[in-house]
């Protein structure tokens, strides 16, 4: 399809505005009046049809004849208030585009008021939705409102002018902009009313074929009339037609005559809308006045007429005639006339004379690559004419094929080098006609100067292929009928008419048949390369000395690959014996490789294989040796050769056969011997042939077995060592002491092993030496005692067993110095000895006695009426240390009070004290003449008495007041308070009024008018309220009318505080993987907010961590924490008032050292706590073992 538009030389006067306007199309649209016409090809040129319409309907919008709506849109665009106004914008249909406008809102007190307009009227607010939407914003730094509208999969008809108008009270700002429309060519038209029509250019009627010829006169056509009568989408169509060269003007000044339709009452008869004459002709204008005096005056342009040759002014009645002679392009214009204070106008379109083809184009025929030439000749000298091709019109731009030459009337269209696809038909044309012919371009005949020959090459060699075609044209290589492209192997020469094809290093795939196909030609210059290659096997893939490993059982698929062309023989050998296509071991052959199977692997195929190539062009062969691996034979039976509590050492021999691949290590399992099941104690491999099993129960006999593997796999298991028990001696007696020393024995004391075990205790065995038995340089070296000493050095105390945990040495010499060691002895045999840290010397010693009172009674030791007192007082002092007790400096009555005196201790025992137990007891401690002594003060404390008399001292108002005195017993403790009761006389019943009160006067408050009251009061100490209470004498009555008590006003108490932590953190230790808790208690008011942190870092929506707070205790949750989550932890609070921080060191260990430490250390004092319990137990039984 060919479109044409019709451009004016130069600018009409309604567009002089734009001369010097920063508009982007304006430069465009300069550049196609420059040149004179316009030439529709591609997007680009679509878009310039779109702006020169879009100028025209502006222009046509603006209107010469209305300047105050040209200064209104004038003032509009010096912006007051925008800061970024909304630019044009292109957009495909289908596509989004968006308009932001920015206003600044230092100024404004309020957000400013903005619209958006499309043409001139259409509120845009009422159409958002799907297709458009409209936003707004405001940015606080900057105090910048940005307002934007989207237009969401553009449409065609949404293309055209838009506007968008802000203002805020007496300020106002508008902005108009362009929306542009891509993929067909919407063009808008706004008419007078302000509605829009769309239309595409289609001028495919104007290229109907048809002779040159002259055109015949016809009747003549109102242009105006036309133009007024026809849809916007012809306009185009009609300027070119009838020589239109302003048509935006005589579509302003077409506007402008359909909006002055209002009556006049000067003019009875007014000119008509508008008026036509060709060029050279003669117009008459003619009004008729209503009043014929009235002065009356012609314009033109708005310059007024005055007489002359060419204008010529004419009366007749009421008529006024103006005569214009000659028309010329310059009288084409808008003329009006006055009458007074009103006037009628009316446009004049002057046409120009059609340019007809006076002789036309002619068919051509040429060849590939000539020059071709299509002239035509037309009525005037360098008319305006346009060429086509097929329907498209051609340009005579500096990079395009085709070259237009014009020669006054003559005009030529010029091809330098024809092509295939220049076949097509051509046309011309102008205002008044058009002429059309066709060209066909052929190819030269081709003749094949040199052929391609066939070729057989070596593997590696170089493939050169030529040939040579009577034309410089292009072609291309097929191999095997696929297209070969250029690459850095493959090497295509052109050179004038010889072409080559060159691959330098020839491969096996390269052979095929070849073909060279001239371009645009139906002819093929075939030949055959051959490649040849001497076998050859590859042997890369196989590992050292083309060794292949497999293992026994499984299948072996062994594929070699070879090469060779033609495809080689293969055999495969072993020995002496050749390899068949059949049995457990055979040979598969296949046209790239050959393969060795071996169904099922036995550690008899082990052994070199050979394969042996052979073709034409050679031979070749290799021996590949195939080595069968297996798991190894099971390991000797274990020997354990060392027992210990729940430990053991046990070793073994490797086995005799690794089963050809190294022993990598070893699997050892146990189990006890009345069990079938085993366990595996290692999960690494052990690479020792020793290992040492542990944490076998002490006292249960065990099995052990050994499992060999290799990378293969593990072999069957051993046979069971022989059964063994752990068993294990004690630890050392503990707390080895002398406990007396006399001129010739030691009589020395212990406590039993921390540790027995399951072979128990059989008993002790107690050793001494003397001191000058061993070196002085040893006994220095070693800072104790000697434990190295040999064993007939130590002299046994005791020959037999002794199962108590004291012994007398005897027979010693006095003044002799002797070390002591004691051994536990069980069925495993001697413990480690305990050794005493210190030489005895063997004489008696005076101890200076010394009471060790106890902490809890250097104070008074207070016990209630009936409970019991056992009080022990430990005490040292040797020999003979004599205890005597009394109270309040008389001997203690022992029918009343127990005393029992050990050599260490005194106990006084109580079974149910009474009030006269009371008082101060001495304790006096002798050695020879050495004293020492000790007081305890023992209070016996009971319920105290009632008070004393209960007296009413006043009743006013609803209030009693109260007087007693304190109570003559106070239960040997002081008074602590007193509680008061009060009761209707009516009912008797007592009710608690107040408890704990220390005074001994109170006021009862609150009490009914009209009632009777009685009241009694109870005394109260540590041991509890009295057991009878001493009641009112008289009774309280509560008159009706009576003195108003007047109560005193206090001030609200303040209950705030600042954040106190109560209860801090604690540094903590915890368990890898199980949950761990922070705890601490905080008081304040208002009740603070609770912050954890971790290393000063907020703990934040993290899942692993629960917080939660009940009373004031907070209460931090790790769950499953991991050694990462060691660190200090904070726990911060936080009022109006103030902030406190209490933080702590949480440490997390992994599960297995902690396991073993906790379970260590449980059990160290679990056996600690036993032993102590049974000391106590057995000290109690002698205090109490009456006679």
């Amino acid at each position: 399809m060919c479109l044409q538009l019709f451009v004016f030389s130069e600018l009409p006067p309604p567009f002089s505005f734009l001369k010097n306007k920063e508009l982007p199309f304006v430069i465009g649209l300069e550049s196609l009046v420059s040149s004179g016409k316009c030439i529709l090809e591609g997007v680009k040129h679509w878009l310039i049809i779109d702006i020169f319409l879009f100028l025209c309907i502006s222009v046509w919008s603006i209107g010469e004849s209305a300047p105050e709506e040209t200064e209104k849109r004038d003032d509009s665009q010096r912006s007051t208030l925008f800061i970024e106004k909304p630019q044009s914008g292109s957009v495909s249909v289908g596509g989004n585009i968006t308009f932001i406008a920015k206003v600044e809102a230092k100024d404004l007190l309020r957000k400013p008021n903005v619209k958006w307009f499309k043409g001139k009227w259409m509120d845009l607010a009422s159409k958002a939705g799907k297709h458009l939407q409209l936003k707004e914003s405001f940015e606080r730094h900057t105090k910048i409102h940005t307002f934007e509208m989207h237009i969401i999969q553009a449409k065609e008809n949404y293309a055209g002018n838009y506007r968008c108008e802000v203002s805020y009270k007496d300020k106002f700002d508008s902005c108009s902009f362009d929306l542009e429309v891509t993929g067909k060519i919407p063009i808008v038209f706004v008419n007078g009313d302000g509605q829009d029509d769309a239309g595409e250019l289609d001028f495919s009627g104007l290229l109907k074929r048809r002779e040159v010829k002259q055109q015949e006169e016809e009747p003549e056509v109102d242009v105006w009339e036309l133009l007024k009568n026809a849809n916007p989408s012809e306009y185009e169509k009609i300027a070119f037609q009838y020589g239109i060269t302003d048509l935006r003007g005589m579509l302003k000044r077409l506007k402008r005559m359909k909006r002055e339709v209002k009556k006049s009452a000067a003019f009875s008869k007014g000119l008509d809308p508008a008026y036509q004459v060709d060029k050279g002709g003669k117009v008459r204008f003619m009004v008729e006045l209503a009043d014929p005096t009235v002065e009356l005056k012609w314009y033109k342009n708005g310059q007024e007429i005055r007489p002359s040759a060419k204008y010529i002014f004419e009366h007749k009645g009421n008529q006024r005639i103006l005569f214009i002679n000659n028309c010329t392009m310059t009288d084409d214009a808008r003329y009006y006339v006055t009458a007074g204070d009103e006037k009628c106008s009316t446009e004049l379109f002057v046409r120009d004379p059609p340019i007809l083809v006076t002789k036309g184009l002619e068919d051509t025929s040429t060849y590939v690559g000539e020059r071709v030439e299509l002239s035509c000749e037309v009525s005037e000298d360098d008319a305006n004419v346009k060429w086509f091709k097929n329907g498209v019109e051609l340009t005579n731009e500096p990079k395009s094929r085709y070259r237009i030459k014009v020669e006054g009337k003559k005009h030529t269209l010029i091809i330098e080098e024809a092509a295939k696809n220049d076949n097509a038909t051509y046309s011309v044309m102008t205002t008044g006609g058009q002429s059309e012919a066709k060209l066909s371009v052929d190819l030269r005949p081709l003749k094949i100067s040199l052929a391609l020959e066939d070729q057989t090459v070596r593997l590696g060699q170089e493939i050169h292929l030529k040939c040579e075609i009577s034309e410089n044209v292009e072609g291309k290589w097929y191999k095997n009928g696929q297209l070969i492209e250029a690459s850095d192997r493959v090497k295509l020469y052109h050179k004038g008419r010889i072409h080559r094809f060159i691959i330098a290093s020839a491969a096996v795939d390269d052979e095929g048949e070849y073909m060279f196909v001239p371009d645009a030609y139906n002819i093929n210059i075939p030949c055959k390369v051959h490649v040849v290659d001497p076998p050859k096997l590859h042997l890369d893939g196989l590992g050292e000395n083309n060794t292949v490993t497999v293992v026994a059982g499984t299948k072996l698929r062994l594929e070699i690959p070879i090469t060779g062309e033609p495809t080689p023989k293969v055999m495969w050998s072993r020995g002496d014996k050749w390899i068949t296509d059949s049995g457990r071991i055979r040979a598969e052959t296949y046209s790239d490789s050959s393969c060795l199977v071996i169904d099922t692997a036995e550690r008899e195929d082990s052994g070199p294989f050979r394969i042996t190539l052979k073709n034409e062009a050679g031979e070749d062969s290799a021996l590949i040796n195939i080595k069968v691996v297996d798991v190894p034979d099971p390991p000797q039976a274990p020997n354990v050769t060392e027992v210990g509590e729940d430990w053991c050492i046990m070793t073994w021999e490797p086995p005799a056969n690794d089963g050809g691949s190294p022993i990598l290590g070893y699997f050892i399992e146990r189990k006890k011997k009345q069990s079938s099941r085993w366990m595996r104690l290692n999960f690494e491999l052990c690479k020792e042939t020793t290992f040492e099993p542990k944490k076998m129960i002490e006292g249960v006999a065990y099995e052990v077995r050994v499992f060999a593997v290799n990378a293969i796999g593990t072999s069957k298991p051993s046979m069971p060592s022989k059964s063994f028990v752990p068993l294990a001696v004690t630890s050392p007696p503990t707390l080895l002491a002398v406990d007396s020393v006399t001129d010739t024995t030691v009589t020395m004391k212990w406590r039993p092993p921390d540790h027995i075990g399951a072979a128990g205790l059989d008993g002790y065995v107690v050793e001494y030496c003397f001191e000058g038995s061993i070196s002085t340089d040893q006994s220095e070296e070693l800072m104790e005692p000697p434990f190295n000493l040999e064993a007939d050095e130590w002299i046994v105390a005791n020959p037999e067993l002794t199962d108590k945990t004291k012994f007398t040495i005897t027979g010693l010499p006095t003044g002799s110095k002797i070390l002591v060691r004691v051994k536990a002895v069980n069925a495993a045999g001697e413990s480690e000895p305990r050794y005493h840290p210190q030489p005895i010397l063997v004489k008696e010693v005076i101890e200076p006695p010394k009471i060790r009172l106890p902490r809890h009674l250097k104070q008074t030791y207070t016990r209630r009426v009936g409970e019991t007192v056992n009080l022990v007082i430990p005490f040292q002092g040797r020999p003979r240390a004599k205890v005597s007790w009394q109270k309040n400096g008389s001997p203690i009555d022992k029918n009343q009070i127990n005393i029992r005196n050990t050599e260490n201790d005194t106990i006084i025992f109580i079974r149910k004290a009474e009030r006269s137990h009371s008082g101060e007891y001495d304790m006096k401690v002798e050695v020879e003449n050495l004293v020492d002594k000790a007081t305890i003060d023992i209070q016996i404390v009971d319920r105290p008495g009632p008070p004393e008399i209960v007296t009413i001292e006043d009743v006013w108002g609803e209030n009693v007041n109260l007087s007693w005195k304190p109570p003559k017993d106070d239960g040997n403790a002081a008074i602590t308070g007193y509680t008061i009761q009060k009761a209707d006389k009516k009912s008797m019943e007592w009710f608690t009024v107040i408890e704990h009160y220390h005074r001994t006067s109170a006021t009862i408050n609150e009490l009914v008018i009209g009632n009777e009251y009685y009241f009694r009061v109870f005394a109260e100490n540590m041991c509890g309220l009295s057991e009878d209470a001493t009641m009112t004498k008289e009774s309280a009555l509560i008159a009706k009318d009576g003195k108003v008590y007047k109560y005193p006003v206090y001030d609200d108490f303040d209950f705030t505080e600042r954040p106190l932590f109560t209860q801090p953190l604690i540094n903590t230790f915890a368990v890898a993987g199980y949950n761990a808790t922070l705890n601490c208690s905080v008081r304040g008011n208002p009740k603070p907010k609770i912050t954890w942190l971790k290393n000063k870092v907020a703990i934040l929506n993290d899942p692993r961590y629960r917080m939660f707070g009940n009373q004031g205790v907070c209460t931090l949750e790790i769950r499953k924490p991991s050694p990462y989550d060691g660190g200090t932890y904070t726990c911060r609070a936080v009022n109006e008032l103030g902030e406190a921080e209490v933080d702590c060191k949480l440490e997390v260990k992994g599960k297995g050292f902690n396991s073993l430490q906790m379970y260590c250390s449980s059990e160290h004092h679990l056996h600690r706590r036993q032993k102590h319990a049974r000391q106590k137990q057995k000290e109690i039984k002698q205090v109490f073992s009456f006679p």
